[in-house]
């Protein structure tokens, strides 16, 4: 087995200008994968006892899903995914909503500038 370190190295990116709130994004989308590896391992055992199968940690770590399966997880994920971030892309969509007018505001000035 393959030993990986706990910690990268080097900094971590910072997205926001307060780091407290990097950490909290951190945490967060560490929280989410859990939740999505646990969903995960619950639909396994759901297939499984659907299809008549044996259950035990090798048969649930071992399992892989049939594409219609896959494809569902997916779009569950997505939606999870969606859910957990909506805040953050809420922002970004504000901050693009407001570049847009702002370079509106721009073009307009090059605009009356150059027929001027």
């Amino acid at each position: 087995m393959v030993e990986l370190p706990r910690k990268a190295k080097g900094q971590r990116p910072a997205y926001f200008s307060d780091p407290a709130i990097d950490k909290l994004l951190s945490m967060t989308l560490a929280l989410a994968g859990e939740v999505s590896v646990l969903r995960d391992r619950i639909d396994s055992i759901e297939y499984l006892l659907e299809t008549g199968q044996s259950i035990s940690r090798k048969a649930v770590d071992d399992f892989v899903p049939p594409a219609a399966l896959r494809a569902e997880r997916d779009a569950r994920r997505d939606q999870f995914l969606g859910i957990v971030l909506r805040a953050i892309h809420d922002e970004r969509e504000d901050m693009a909503a407001k570049l847009d007018q702002s370079s509106t505001g721009y073009e307009a000035a090059v605009e009356d500038v150059e027929t001027n």
